[in-house]
């Protein structure tokens, strides 16, 4: 690719005499927000830059990576409970092992 240092005196025709517009907009949920200056309550599915295909009917638009949908906050809660869950089995577990180990002491 082309990186331009130090601009001379003069343009170069086609080159730095015409600015080109970016062709994509940003795919990250956080750069969308900051694109367009939004808060953490808007919705950035609204702001996503569309792009047209063919006969200006049709639009495509990129998938929003790290969108915070209750999907997501569904399975965030299920992992948290699981890891809860397999803590207290480890607590009882252990509670139970002490409680045989000290039976078997006593035994002998």
């Amino acid at each position: 690719s082309l990186v331009l240092v130090k601009k001379g005196a003069d343009e170069i025709p086609g080159l730095t005499d015409d600015n080109k517009p970016r062709r994509l907009g940003p795919k990250r949920a956080s750069n969308i927000r900051k694109l367009f200056g939004l808060e953490k309550k808007d919705d950035v599915r609204q702001f996503v830059v569309r792009r047209q295909i063919g006969d200006k009917k049709q639009t495509k638009a990129p998938k929003i990576q790290r969108l915070i949908t209750p999907q997501l906050l569904q399975r965030k809660r299920y992992f948290k409970a699981l890891t809860r869950k397999r803590m207290e089995a480890g607590k009882e577990m252990k509670a139970e092992y002490q409680k045989r180990v000290a039976e078997y002491r006593q035994q002998q």
